[in-house]
């Protein structure tokens, strides 16, 4: 089906709600209370934690937002934050791992993070970034050679969701053939980012142009979503695609 299509479609047969104990690890959220645009309070965290287990997640890499205007996080403050967390969730005895990482914004700061080995990762050295969405910044390429020759591995965050490739969907794979992987939001597939969105990330599984998948969790209409996104035939497909890297973690 053509990206028109898909966006003008007919109404799609749902499935069985899927298993995303498959999965095993969610790679994206924000859960740490109070930091980003995520979870507002500890009440909050639990309450987005718990419907992560519920929906079979064993182990969770939370990952607040870091950007030089908004939220400028340090590595003190993520791991300071996830230290009180992982406390809360042992006391309330929640069964999962958390731990913590970060999603980069491409700004003025990150590049120099990445010479002072001021990122924080998960797993492999990964490390977690997305892009501004308005336009492709000019030093996309020069930052993910920083991060390879200083051994860190990119991953971009929601490939599906920068409106400057909607229309070139080789640019993603360009960048997956030179080593970034490539990280989906479970909701797009609702259609929740918008049918361009949607569509793209479908296209991310048709050619199996795909790493990481993830919540991307900030509230609970979120968790609502991940429900919804359960039953949709392209989710089914995608936590089956070989190689998927949250399996590993």
């Amino acid at each position: 089906m053509s990206l028109f299509g898909k966006i003008f479609r007919k109404k799609e047969i749902e499935l069985e709600p899927c298993d995303l104990s498959i999965l095993g690890t969610d790679v994206h959220s924000h859960l740490i209370p109070g930091i980003d645009d995520g979870a507002k309070n500890m009440d909050d965290s639990l309450i987005l934690i718990r419907a992560l287990v519920e929906l079979g997640y064993k182990k969770i890499i939370t990952t607040p937002h870091v950007m030089c205007d908004y939220y400028r996080n340090t590595p003190e403050i993520i791991l300071g934050g996830l230290s009180e967390l992982q406390k809360k969730i042992k006391e309330e005895n929640i069964e999962v791992e958390i731990s913590a990482a970060a999603e980069y914004n491409l700004d003025a700061d990150f590049e120099p993070k990445i010479s002072n080995n001021e990122l924080l990762t998960f797993g492999e050295k990964y490390v977690l970034f997305e892009l501004p969405f308005m336009q492709e910044p000019p030093n996309l390429g020069s930052a993910i050679f920083e991060m390879q020759t200083n051994g860190y591995i990119p991953v971009l965050a929601h490939a599906e969701r920068y409106p400057f490739w909607f229309h070139d969907f080789q640019k993603i794979m360009d960048l997956r053939e030179r080593g970034v992987k490539i990280q989906l939001n479970i909701n797009s597939l609702t259609g929740y980012y918008g049918p361009e969105v949607r569509a793209v990330g479908e296209r991310l599984i048709d050619e199996s142009c795909l790493d990481l998948l993830g919540s991307d969790c900030h509230h609970y209409g979120h968790i609502e979503l991940l429900n919804q996104a359960r039953k949709k035939p392209y989710l089914h497909r995608a936590i089956e695609i070989p190689g998927l890297i949250n399996k590993e973690l």
